[in-house]
């Protein structure tokens, strides 16, 4: 995994499930997407998915919306009976104007409960649906291959993660508020409509139609510039996240203007796919506007002719005329919203690509090892990448007994990086396999597997955090006893004595704030407070200095102590105490030996350290 995808990843981690820890809350949904694939990403079958768990509150919510909506639909009905009784004094009493205004009254004032109400259930499901889809996708993320997170941009997972899923739940809200009160509003209007005379509802049912011919004839243009619009804006927040990481480099080498205009470059393809977007959208709006007015000025016409020819009371054309305005605007909501709805199934199907990725870890196994003591056994493994046909490991086979440290050496590409992916588990042998103490790794649960293991990279990976929480990462209490040991083994005491706030001294983003060993000392402490049986150190002191090597090297012999140990080290002077070290050479085994039994055969290794002299 590259090293800005796992900031990246940590990144969401912290910020997204920060909540949840607190709340002591699991907001994961992955039962809900057991069974699916992604041949089956339809929009209305994922909400339906998402809120599965949550259907009696958005029920309790419409119900409520329809209370206290009900002014809209009693106020035509309260006004034609008024200025029918108007036109007609002497066919009512009193009593009964003064209940048409006692009954308005009521209805109007409780709205103030009823809304709270409406509101308060239908948060309560999208607020859930929303922190749930965030969480599911970072436990994906978790779960997801070390391949396929190469693949994937950091900035574009953070669109996904943070972008797409607001508009998820805007897409909700959108539905709550805007299309299902309009469809409640259409079916009360036509219902009411029939109740007094079916000639004017038939008039009033037209409208449908000429609703659904404007929604087809723009429906593909504003899916495609969505589709469009939505892979720019990833492509963007890829770019600027790279922009972020590849900083010091510009400035280094006085880039700033090549990067400012790779960035303008992007822009001016996101503009014009934002204009073309927001020119289909006015197209689409102003013609559904123009058609339902016209229909407006029909039924006004309409309803007088009807009135005239006294077929209708004339208190009657007001009612027809409210219900037809509620139904052409509620037509109108919809139409209007549709770009919304829209740009939220694009976004689904941009989640969905990774909710329902089959990229995930290779191991499933389900046995929990205990006691492990680190040996290894690799028995004819055979590894090649997807869509290669060249093999990075051939026929590898090594023994490594617990406590060994083994050191793996050659030429870039020889494969020795792939091994310790293979002992970590990030890789899984295309023939051959991997025992761990005598165990297939293939049976192995690896989560907890890995937490008796650990990793030092030769690019250190921090977040921004104090120098205590990166040490202790993932770690619920460690005493300061402990701590201070770690501190003092990894020669650390000096530099957080020299640190204004000691320990607790933020590192910056990435440990920005700490020089190269600082940062590669901390790391080890990260890996020696968790009292590993297996460590993995890849190039670990490659890029240092020699005073940084030296106290770096000094935590190193702390660390694997009686510990199976796998180092591979370019400076091949670093590993002469090293068990034994394995030659490779174009993903195969050469020689293995000691460092002295090596230099005395003058083979391969032999060849390395005098190019090195």
């Amino acid at each position: 995994m590259n090293t800005a995808a796992a900031s990246a990843q940590e990144a969401l981690n912290r910020k997204l499930g920060a909540d949840a820890r607190e709340g002591g809350a699991s907001y994961g949904m992955e039962h809900l997407f057991e069974n699916e694939s992604l041949t089956d990403r339809r929009p209305a079958r994922f909400l339906s998915l998402l809120y599965k768990d949550h259907w009696t509150k958005l029920a309790i919510s419409v119900f409520f919306f329809l209370i206290k909506h009900s002014p809209v639909y009693v106020l035509p009905i309260v006004t034609a009976n008024l200025i029918n009784m108007a036109t007609k004094p002497e066919e009512h009493g009193r009593t009964e104007l003064w209940w048409n205004f006692i009954l308005l009254f009521v209805v109007i004032v409780q709205n103030i409960p009823t809304q709270v109400l409406h509101i308060s259930y239908m948060s309560k499901a999208i607020r859930y649906v929303e922190a749930g889809l965030r969480s599911t996708l970072v436990r994906k993320l978790q779960r997801l291959s070390m391949a396929a997170h190469g693949e994937l941009a950091a900035g574009k997972l953070q669109a996904k993660v943070l972008r797409d899923v607001e508009a998820i739940e805007f897409l909700s809200r959108q539905m709550m508020l805007s299309v299902i009160p309009a469809i409640v509003s259409v079916i009360v209007a036509i219902y009411i409509t029939a109740s007094r005379s079916l000639l004017v509802t038939g008039f009033f049912v037209l409208t449908i139609p000429a609703a659904l011919v404007v929604i087809s004839f723009f429906r593909k243009k504003i899916q495609r510039t969505n589709t469009e619009f939505r892979k720019q804006i990833e492509s963007m927040s890829g770019q600027v996240s790279e922009m972020v990481g590849m900083m010091p480099v510009t400035r280094a080498h006085g880039l700033e203007q090549t990067e400012i205009n790779k960035i303008d470059s992007t822009l001016g393809r996101l503009r014009n796919k934002g204009y073309r977007l927001d020119i289909v959208e006015a197209y689409f709006g102003s013609s559904a506007w123009v058609t339902f007015q016209v229909f407006q000025v029909l039924c006004l016409a309409f309803t007088i002719l009807l009135a005239y020819r006294g077929t209708i009371p004339v208190g009657d054309v007001v009612l027809y005329q409210s219900f037809f305005t509620m139904i052409l605007n509620s037509v109108s909501q919809l139409l209007n919203v549709y770009p919304n709805i829209a740009k939220g199934f694009e976004s689904i199907y941009s989640v969905t690509e990774i909710l329902f990725s089959k990229e995930e870890e290779e191991y499933r196994g389900k046995k929990k090892p205990e006691n492990v003591s680190g040996s290894f056994k690799f028995e004819g493994v055979h590894f090649g990448y997807p869509n290669s046909e060249r093999h990075v490991l051939s026929d590898f086979n090594l023994d490594v007994k617990a406590g060994e440290c083994i050191a793996l050496v050659g030429a870039s590409g020889a494969g020795k990086s792939t091994v310790l992916n293979l002992a970590i588990g990030f890789n899984r042998p295309t023939k051959g396999r991997v025992l761990l103490d005598g165990m297939p790794m293939d049976d192995l649960d690896m989560s907890v597997y890995r937490q008796s293991l650990a990793v030092v990279h030769q690019s250190t990976v921090l977040f921004s955090g104090t120098i205590r929480e990166n040490i202790t990462y993932g770690l619920p209490t460690v005493s300061e006893e402990k701590l201070e040991e770690v501190i003092r083994m990894t020669h650390l005491q000096d530099v957080i004595a020299m640190l204004p706030q000691g320990l607790d001294t933020p590192v910056g983003e990435h440990g920005g704030k700490l020089s190269g060993g600082q940062r590669q000392r901390i790391a080890i402490a990260r890996a020696l407070i968790r009292d590993p049986k297996i460590i993995l150190l890849d190039e670990a002191t490659s890029a240092l200095d020699n005073e940084s090597e030296y106290f770096v090297q000094q935590a190193m012999q702390q660390l694997i102590k009686n510990r199976t140990t796998f180092i591979v080290a370019h400076r091949l002077s670093t590993i002469r105490d090293a068990d034994r070290i394995v030659v490779m050479k174009q993903g195969k085994c050469v020689e293995i030996g000691t460092y002295e039994e090596l230099m005395a055969k003058q083979g391969e290794f032999y060849q390395l350290k005098q190019l090195q002299a």
